[in-house]
């Protein structure tokens, strides 16, 4: 696979290089990079391994979450029906945790809609590490080359998580190999492991360099061969069904301590928001959603009426309101200008289910699950995202619409995270391998465990709001009631109740990161009680994504898959629409 724009996208990199403060990660040295040759002229041969190193780290972070500002020097393009485009987002839809906007699921997920996540693995993150690799090899960077490879480990396993077979092995070595050949997933996961344990090499080995910004630990590698073991329990976790030795292999990386147990040492992406133009670095959730025509994404309005039924304090982090009435709830009539579904009765499988159907009482504006009734004027009356974890405002009971003020500063302004292998994960990975072995009191210990440490990590992003009321902030006392009341619902329940509890709680704490909840659903199943789609029969629930057109059209080893319900290789699960347990 060819790379294009490899000039210009250096360019970007130089000057991001001399713009951001990235909270910490940069250091003293940013400014003291080799400009003296003309950035836009500069070969694979002469750029910097540093330079390269800044690409992928960038590359990564928006493999997940995507991208705002549809800036021309990135590998994502807007358009198509996934609004910013990553993984990430991609993964919320399917569990409920953002809102689904088409009735059909291949309708949703198109083969055309993956294109920028797949040309940003190939022929951005994987080619910069094809190039920066020699380079960095020759000059002893251990560093740079560790930090690549743990890259490259979590980039290529996610990728098989959502399409499957991906080619590996032969891609990106053209022009020698043009239609490079599809590799299993095992196979795939297997190199993952091999990359992993070459990474834990080079981060203890000696260097003759770290790179001049590390985005994630700040060149502290202790954390970083932390991160590298909990990924590796991550990967088991995931082949669990498949591979007998996976849980005991997690055991033993728990057993050894060298782990990421502890919230300072969490893997995440902190988006400094210093910038809102080529590079927006903001979090692309703000970008796409505080702007002065208002919200562009809905709320889902399963995962509200969760936190509103079960009094989850939460919510004023996670949602900012613009309203305080939704039409046709709280006495205030319909209206079917704003929310036509206002004025018409549920599907017969909503009220036989007892699901929420449309609104939801006190200013939560959002939509079902596959509501695709258009784009009515409602961007300045949606609930958007709130001050965790995409640095948008809390909730303070203001009800100022984002179109009234200066939208680009509102909140916490952008500063926000991409949470991607974090203590409170590793938590909910326990509880869930205890569950499984039936011991439910050290599930319920590891799964209060995660809550708390996520709801600690919650609670600290306010600091970064400089403009809402904090007094508005629940109480120590109303977080300590929610968290008890989970936990003793937990104990108290049984069988598949008992892992309903587990399963809401897992994607409750999971806002902000699809791919693990993704990844959950389809592991175990659960839970039972997500909001059914608007159709009464909206097809096959992806177990995968459709090869991207562009892959299909020009390798010739690469040939569609019939329909999104082929599985990927972990998953062993039923065939057919009774799993997952919801549609």
């Amino acid at each position: 696979m060819k790379k294009e724009n490899k000039m210009r996208k250096t360019n970007k990199y130089i000057v991001l290089v001399l713009s951001l403060v990235l909270l910490g990660a940069a250091s003293c040295e940013t400014t003291e990079l080799d400009l003296t040759e003309d950035p836009n002229f500069l070969t694979p041969t002469q750029a910097s391994p540093d330079l390269f190193l800044l690409s992928i780290q960038e590359d990564f972070v928006r493999q997940l979450d995507g991208d705002a500002s549809g800036d021309p020097n990135d590998n994502f393009t807007t358009g198509g029906f996934q609004f910013g485009d990553g993984l990430s987002p991609i993964g919320m839809e399917l569990t409920r945790i953002m809102q689904m906007s088409s009735r059909n699921y291949e309708s949703t997920y198109q083969d055309s809609d993956v294109d920028d996540e797949w040309d940003n693995a190939y022929r951005g993150i994987l080619f910069d590490i094809r190039l920066m690799t020699p380079l960095a090899e020759e000059a002893g960077l251990n560093r740079h080359l560790g930090i690549a490879q743990f890259i490259e480990a979590y980039v290529i396993t996610a990728m098989v998580d959502f399409f499957g077979d991906i080619p590996y092995s032969e891609a990106v070595q053209g022009p020698e190999i043009v239609n490079p050949k599809l590799d299993s997933g095992e196979s795939v996961y297997e190199a993952a492991f091999l990359l992993l344990d070459q990474a834990i090499v080079n981060f203890t080995n000696t260097t003759s360099g770290t790179p001049s910004i590390d985005y994630y630990y700040n060149n502290d590698y202790t954390k970083w061969v932390k991160a590298a073991n909990t990924l590796k329990m991550k990967l088991y976790l995931q082949t669990r069904l498949v591979d007998p030795s996976a849980v005991e292999a997690f055991n033993a990386i728990v057993s050894s301590g060298n782990y990421i147990m502890d919230t300072a040492d969490d893997f995440e992406f902190k988006w400094p928001a210093t910038s809102a133009a080529q590079p927006d670095n903001r979090h692309p959730r703000y970008g796409l959603n505080y702007v002065s025509n208002g919200a562009g994404d809905y709320t889902s309005n399963w995962l509200v009426n969760q936190m509103q039924t079960n009094d989850d304090p939460r919510i004023r982090y996670y949602f900012y309101r613009q309203v305080s009435v939704v039409p046709g709830q709280g006495g205030t009539p319909p209206d079917e200008q704003t929310l036509r579904c206002s004025l018409q009765t549920p599907p017969q499988h909503y009220t036989n289910g007892g699901f929420t159907f449309c609104s939801l009482p006190n200013g939560y504006w959002g939509r079902d699950h596959g509501d695709n009734q258009g784009t009515p004027p409602d961007g300045l009356l949606r609930s958007t995202w709130g001050v965790y974890p995409a640095g948008g405002r809390f909730d303070d009971d203001s009800f100022s619409p984002i179109g009234q003020s200066n939208a680009a500063s509102l909140g916490a302004g952008g500063v926000g995270i991409t949470p991607i292998l974090n203590a409170f994960m590793v938590d909910f990975w326990r509880a869930e391998l205890a569950l499984v072995d039936g011991d439910v009191a050290s599930a319920q210990v590891f799964f209060e465990a995660g809550m708390r440490k996520q709801i600690a990590k919650v609670r600290a992003s306010v600091a970064n709001d400089m403009v809402s009321d904090l007094s508005f902030e629940p109480t120590d006392a109303e977080f300590e009631a929610f968290i008890n009341g989970v936990v003793t619902s937990f104990g108290n329940a049984t069988g598949d109740d008992q892992w309903d509890i587990f399963a809401e709680n897992h994607f409750l704490a999971h806002y902000g990161n699809g791919i693990e909840a993704y990844n959950f659903y389809r592991r175990t199943g659960f839970p039972s009680t997500l909001q059914p789609n608007r159709e009464p029969d909206p097809g096959s629930f992806p177990r995968s994504m459709f090869y991207p057109n562009q892959a299909v059209t020009s390798n010739a080893n690469i040939t569609q898959k019939p329909n999104v319900g082929v599985q990927v290789f972990w998953d062993n699960n039923p065939v057919g629409p009774s799993f997952p347990r919801s549609n």
